[in-house]
C-alpha cells in the first residue's frame, strides 16, 4: 500500500493498535505480587486485543483498493468498525469488573478506546482526513511523463513554475500562456497539466461506468489530459485513462 494514500485518523488507527497489542502481554489482573496478562484468558485475549487489531487492520486494507471490500456481505471499513468498537466495549467493561488492575488492562482500555475514536471519527473529522504523509514538492524533471512532452517544459509541468489550481489564470476555463486561443473567438483549448491530489480519489471510466478503474493517490504527479464536464480525464503512470471527478483541493505542478 502506498503509505500516502493513508489519513491521519489512520495514523491513529495503527497507532493504537500497536499499543493494544504490547499491553497484550502486560499483567492485565496483578494482586498479591502476582500478575497474569491477556493470554491467560482466551475469551478477553480474542475479544478485547486481538479483535481490536483484526479491526485495525480491516480499516487500512479497505484503502488499499479503489472498489469497496466485502467480509459476510459488508463493507470492509464497516466490518472493522465493528470489530474496534466491540474492542472499546469489551474494554470499558472488563475494566470496570476488575478490581485488580495491572497495566495491560489500563493501558489496554486506554488504546482501545483511541482506535474506536479513530475508527468512528476518521469520515467525520476533516482534520483526521487529511494526509498522514504530505505530498512532496514538485521536483524539477519528474518522471515518468517528462519524454515527448514539450521537452519536459510543457503547461502544467512540476516545476514549470506554474501557479496552484484554481488560482487566477489557471482554471478549466482560463487560457494558458502561450496557449492559442480556439478558432472562432470561442473558449480557450484545453491544455495538459499536472496534479496532485490531496487525499486518495477514484478514477471512473471514461464509459461512465460507477466503478472505479484506479485511485489516484497523494504524493504522486498525474497528467490532465481533457476537460470532461466538471471533471478531468487524468492519466496513470502505467498508461490507463479515467475520470477524475472530485478535482477539489488538487495541486497543479
Amino acid at each position: 500500500m502506498n503509505i500516502r494514500s493513508l489519513t491521519r485518523g489512520d495514523g491513529v488507527v495503527i497507532g493504537a493498535a500497536v499499543v493494544l497489542f504490547i499491553a497484550s502481554f502486560l499483567d492485565v489482573v496483578s494482586a498479591n505480587g502476582f500478575g497474569s496478562n491477556a493470554w491467560n484468558n482466551l475469551g478477553l485475549t480474542m475479544s478485547m486485543y486481538v479483535g481490536g487489531v483484526i479491526g485495525a487492520a480491516l480499516l487500512v486494507l479497505s484503502r488499499s483498493s479503489a472498489q469497496p471490500r466485502k467480509v459476510l456481505g459488508l463493507d470492509m471499513r464497516q466490518f472493522g468498525v465493528a470489530f474496534t468498537v466491540f474492542s472499546a466495549w469489551t474494554a470499558l467493561w472488563t475494566f470496570i469488573d476488575y478490581t485488580s488492575r495491572g497495566a495491560g488492562l489500563v493501558i489496554g482500555v486506554i488504546a482501545a478506546l483511541v482506535l474506536a475514536f479513530g475508527a468512528v471519527a476518521t469520515p467525520l473529522l476533516p482534520a483526521l482526513q487529511a494526509p498522514l504523509a504530505p505530498a512532496p514538492k514538485p521536483q524539477q524533471q519528474p518522471q515518468p511523463y517528462g519524454a515527448g512532452f514539450a521537452g519536459g517544459q510543457g503547461y502544467g509541468y512540476p516545476g514549470g513554475g506554474q501557479q496552484p489550481y484554481g488560482t487566477q489564470g489557471h482554471g478549466y476555463g482560463a487560457q494558458a500562456a502561450g496557449a492559442a486561443p480556439a478558432t472562432g473567438g470561442g473558449a480557450p483549448e484545453f491544455a495538459p497539466f499536472w496534479f496532485a491530489v490531496p487525499v486518495a480519489r477514484p478514477l471512473y471510466g471514461e464509459d461512465g461506468s460507477p466503478s472505479p478503474i484506479a485511485e489516484l493517490a497523494p504524493g504522486t504527479w498525474y497528467l490532465a489530459v481533457e476537460q470532461h464536464g466538471a471533471g478531468l480525464v487524468a492519466q496513470t503512470q502505467d498508461g490507463r485513462r479515467g475520470v477524475l471527478q472530485d478535482t477539489t483541493g488538487i495541486q497543479r505542478g
